[in-house]
Order: C-alpha cells, then structure tokens, then sequence
C-alpha cells in the first residue's frame, strides 16, 4: 500500500557513481545527506551493481529484492528497480527507485500519502456494499493503518425510526467494529464489537457526539485514567496512555449518526489540524454510505417484518395429517409478495387446507394477502365449505378494487380426517395436484371459476372425493412452474415428474426441495408458495359415529352410547357432562329438524360431539324474559355454551352439523 511503503529515487552513471538523489533517499539511506553524494550505488546498497549492469546492458528495466541498512539499525527490505536512461542529462546513465517499509515513527508523516489511502484507494471500493456491518469492517479497515494505530466506529443503537435513540444515561451507541495494529489481544476484550454503551457526560464523546464537530484531545497518565474511571474498565489507562486521540462526528440530515475514534500512541506523530481536516473529509464521505446502509436496512427489516407478521408463523392439523411447507420471494431486495399458504385445524379432526396468490409483487401485493389471510381465517372459524368461502372472498376483493383493482387467486381444500372425505373449490388457480400411494399423480380436474376479484357468471362450485391414506396433496402457485423462460405446461409436467411413483413415500422436505431444484437459478422468477400434505384418517379406535331416530326415546339412546364409548375410552369422568350435552343437541335436532339424526364422538385434540340433522337452519341462542311463554326455548344451547369448551355449526350438503367440544383430562 501507499501509506505503508516510501519511495527513493537515486540518478548515477554507468560506473554506478550516485549523481543524484532525493530528499527520502537522504533521510533513510545516510544521516548526512551530502555523503550520498560521490558514492557507489552498490556501497548504498548492497548487490545493487548487478541489476544496474543487467538494465544497461539489456536497455531494460531490471528489479531486485535487496537488504538496506537502517541509519538507525537494522535492515530493511528494499524492492530496487534500475532503470535505464537514454535522453536527459548526459552524465545520467540509470536512475534506481528504492521501495523501503516506512519506519514506524514516520508512518503517518506524509499527508499526501494518508490522504490518497484515505479518499482515493479504498473508499469508493467499499461504499459499494448495503451491509452495514460489512461496512463498518471496511471502513476501520481504511483507517487502521493508513490513519491512526487503532479506532473505532460508533453508531446509533436502532434502526426503526419510531425508536428514539436515547436512553435512561444518554443516547445510546452500537460499536460496529474496532481496529487496531499491534495484535493485542486487550483491545478486543476492552473494547467488544457490538457492545452498546452510553458515554459519561464530560467525555470527549458525549461532547462529539452533542456538538457535531471533532475534537481532537493527549491523553496523559491523567487523561487516560479519567476515561478509565469514568467508563469503569481499568484497561482503558494502560492502552491509551500518551495517545493522541480524534474524534470525527458521522452527519446526516438527520443528525449526528455517531462517530469514528481514531487514537496514535506515544511512538508516532499526534494528530495536528491537517489531520482532522483530512479525517473530516473522509468522515464526510463515509456517512454517505453509513446513511445508504442505514436505509438499506430499515427498508429490509420493515419488508421482513410485514412479511414474517402477514405469512403464518406455524401450521395447524390433525395428528395423522403431516404438512410442509416452503415460501420462495421472487426478489432478492424485498423478500415479500402476494403469495401465502394456510393449514388450519378444524374441530372434528378435520383440516383446511389454503394456497392463494395476489396479482403483483412486492409491499402492495403483501398487504392485500394479509388482508385475504384474515379473512380466511374468519370464514374458516365460521366453517363454511370451500366454494361458499371462496364467494365471500371474491366479494372482498372487489370491495378492495373500487379504489384500486385487485385480483387474485386461490385453492382451498378442505380434508375429513375421520372420513377420509375432501372438498376442493378454485377460483382461477392452478389444479391441486393429487399423488394416491402406489399409482400415477394427477391433477384436479377442479370446476373453474374467475379469479377473485374479477367477477363472472355463475358461483364457485366444489368438488368432493374421498383419498386413500397415505395420499399426497400438493398446492401451489403459480410462480413454480411457469417464468418467462418456461412455459407453464413444461412446468406442470415437470412438476408431475417430481412426484413421479414412489413419492407418496418420500420424507415431505425432500419433496418441497425436488419441487423447487432448478427455480433458484431463475433471475426473473414470480413469488412461490406451496404447500403439501399427506393425508391419513384418525385410527378408527378413535371416533364412534351412530344413527338415530327422530323420536323422544333417541335421547336417552344416545346418552347410553356415549357413556359404554366413553368407558371404553377411559374418560368415565367425562360421562357426566357429555351425556348432558348430546342431549341438548339431539333434542334440539328432533324438535327443529326430524328425519334420521347422526351422532358422533371424536377423541383428536379435544373430544368433540357432533349432532347432523336434515334442516339447514342456523341454531341461535335465545334471550328471553322471565315471563315469557317460550323461555324454555333456546335454553339447551345456554347449557352447550356454559359447559362446551367451543360449540359451532357448520353446513353439510343434507343439512347441518352442530357441535362441541371439551378438553381432555
């Protein structure tokens, strides 16, 4: 480097007799610069004759690594280039230019030299990168050594502009890296990265940091100690004892960002004016790029966060459903977008599974997925089938359209894990890809439907089918087999080869990386999001289902199947209330629906009862007065709210299923 080496410059004849030289090579070559004079070249340096004769003789250059003795001891490597001279002067036959370390206490002599490591070299290199810590590692990089013998590089402690910087002792700092050249272990331990600390108030710090401007301090025995004292780390007076110490502020707009420690000790020149105007450039210089990385990394942190906060944190499902899943951002820069997955657990063993994907990229397309997440979440909580569900997102969606047009599209799936019964609707999605253990994959032939958010003819009608354990359900978007490289029926095909034969049985993970070999190397991909799912019924050890008439001798049928099941079970304690609340709901279902009643107990999560009837209508709870004549109606779902953990009402395509459920002991 510039700053670590120092240039000599030597004019002789073709005997080697030393014609001319310059001041450099008085000061390191002979304390009386005046007896260079006359002198042979290979007296001066040693082995020098033979490159001078080689460079004459060839009328080119030549180059040697020579030892040079120090006027103050020692030796010294020299890189020594002769070159040859033709033109000029007649008397000079060769000029010798002699490449010698700096001695240490003149490394910081030169300002010319400190100003072209510091401004010229490396800084344009390193303000290239966002990262800020990469940043600040380059950055001490520059100083130690070119500026001062060790440093540091002090920031704000946040990043989001709604977190105010100051604390309970002062504003708070984050040392984002230190440097220093003796190899001493002590700095590291005295002065950790990534500490964040407030300064006393009196400090140099806290009076840089406060002002806005450098300040330059010698720091005695007395003026070390003080800092030692003051910041509590008894290390701090031996390191910086005689140390010449500068601070330059980091200025933004925004106000002082923080500020560099840059320190000489004892063994080399202390800073003077020219110093801290040269480290002010640079510090000018920097905070346009410390500013840049800041930025950088608030715009990154809040696109993760809305991301992380707007895509599920964890999945829900059945214990015999196994669900992975794998999100892919299309871009490197916002790691968000419109695509999104969803596995939420239904009560009565059952699960909807969601893959959805909104038109468009980045924060805007995110915020309009957070809003669908939402209400998916509603309408699965109200249990309403698939296609119904979908219906009441498309009207979202062009609710959210009449100030700006949306769009977006969704598969939704439902599963029974007691029946082994699925329910799939799509609106203007690709078609759930279907892989039964054992034979060929196949995709959906789902009843399409406009994307939500367009509108059409016609509502959104789903599909019902009944899966093999074992059977793997794979969702997806869009954006995994189709780019602009690719057309999409290579996509869905090579797609379809993945889950070639055998893959029923293979571990989910391994599947989602086959899904997605080779999309990583694509450079203008769509967002990807999939899900996939390996379907399995409860063991039959586990549900009880039973079918019973429409008549007042039912109920007490009913309370004396569930408590020889429960028995079986080993939930005796349970008898009691569940007996009490098949009753309330079997005797709701004869008095509101007739025909045949189904009962069923399923022990997964909670145990949960279940009453299906023939009547599509929504049983309401009922608040009457107390001499009202039909106070006694409505008075069962009371006992089923009081005594239920939860109770709900879904529609099935013969009617309607109400249930409960209570905890497990």
């Amino acid at each position: 480097m510039e700053s670590s080496t120092r240039i000599l410059i030597l004019g002789m004849d073709s005997s080697g007799i030393i014609l001319q030289f310059d001041r450099n090579a008085a000061a390191v070559l002979c304390p009386n610069g005046d007896a260079l004079l006359g002198s042979r070249l290979d007296e001066v340096i040693p082995g020098a004759r033979r490159p001078l004769l080689e460079a004459l003789r060839a009328g080119r250059e030549r180059t040697a690594m020579l030892a040079v003795e120090s006027p103050v001891g020692g030796m010294l490597d020299a890189v020594v280039t002769v070159h040859p001279m033709s033109g000029g002067a007649p008397e000079i036959a060769a000029l010798a230019v002699v490449k010698v370390p700096v001695p240490l206490a003149d490394r910081f002599v030169d300002p010319a030299v400190i100003r072209r490591a510091l401004l010229d070299d490396a800084l344009p290199r390193i303000g290239s990168t966002l990262d800020l810590e990469l940043l600040a590692r380059g950055l001490m990089d520059v100083l130690v050594p070119h500026f001062c013998n060790s440093g540091a590089l002090l920031l704000e402690n946040h990043i989001d502009a709604d977190e105010g910087p100051q604390g309970p002792d002062g504003p708070q700092l984050r040392r984002m890296a230190i440097g220093f050249d003796d190899q001493d272990p002590v700095w590291d331990a005295t002065f950790p990265t990534g500490e964040s600390l407030a300064y006393p108030e009196g400090t140099p710090h806290a009076l840089c940091l406060a002002s806005g401007e450098p300040v330059l301090r010698v720091l005695g025995g007395e003026g070390a100690a003080s800092l030692a004292s003051s910041w509590r780390r008894p290390p701090v007076a031996e390191l910086l004892k005689g140390a010449s110490m500068l601070l330059l502020p980091i200025t933004s707009a925004a106000g002082v960002l923080g500020f560099f420690v840059c320190t000489r000790n004892v063994a080399h020149r202390p800073f003077d004016a020219y110093d801290v105007e040269i480290g002010m450039e640079f510090a000018t210089r920097a905070a346009i790029f410390v500013e840049s990385a800041r930025q950088y990394s608030r715009e990154r942190a809040t696109a993760l966060t809305l991301q992380r906060s707007l895509l599920p944190t964890g999945l829900s499902a059945p214990s015999p459903v196994e669900v992975h899943h794998r999100y892919l951002p299309g871009s490197r820069l916002i790691e968000v977008g419109g695509d999104w997955y969803e596995s939420i657990a239904l009560p009565g063993a059952r699960v909807a599974l969601v893959v959805g994907d909104v038109a468009g990229h980045g924060v805007k397309a995110a915020v309009t997925m957070g809003r669908l997440r939402t209400a998916i979440h509603t309408l699965a909580g109200l249990e309403l089938p698939p296609a119904e569900a979908l219906e009441r997102l498309d009207s979202l969606m062009r609710t959210l359209g009449e100030r700006e047009p949306h769009f977006a599209t969704c598969a939704y799936v439902v599963y029974d894990a007691v029946s082994g019964q699925c329910e799939v609707a799509s609106a203007g999605h690709l078609p759930p890809l279907l892989v039964p253990p054992g034979r060929a994959s196949e995709y959906l032939p789902v009843p399409p439907a406009p994307p939500l958010g367009v509108g059409g003819e016609g509502p959104i009608v789903s599909r019902e089918f009944t899966v093999e354990d074992g059977t793997l359900l794979f969702l997806y978007t869009d954006g995994l087999v189709e780019n602009r490289a690719r057309d999409i029926d290579d996509g869905l095909a090579r797609l379809r080869a993945t889950f070639g034969p055998g893959a029923a049985a293979r571990p989910l993970e391994d599947l989602c990386q086959a899904a997605l070999d080779g999309v990583y190397d694509d450079q203008h991909r769509d967002d990807i999001a999939m899900l996939v799912a390996r379907l399995a019924r409860i063991p039959a050890d586990r549900h009880a289902s039973w079918e019973l008439p429409a008549e007042p001798a039912a109920v007490r049928r009913a309370r004396g199947l569930i408590r020889d099941r429960l028995a079986r079970w080993g939930l005796e304690d349970m008898a009691y209330t569940t007996t009490l609340l098949a009753s309330e709901l079997v005797t709701n279902a004869i008095r509101h629906a007739g025909g045949r009643i189904g009962l069923r107990l399923v022990r997964e999560g909670g145990l949960v009862c279940e009453v299906f009837d023939s009547s599509d209508g929504h049983p309401r709870i009922r608040h009457h007065d107390e001499d009202d004549e039909a106070s006694e109606s409505g008075r069962g779902l009371h006992v089923v709210g009081r005594l239920a953990q939860r109770w709900g009402v879904r529609r099935t395509r013969d009617g309607k299923v109400v249930w409960c459920e209570q905890p497990l002991p």
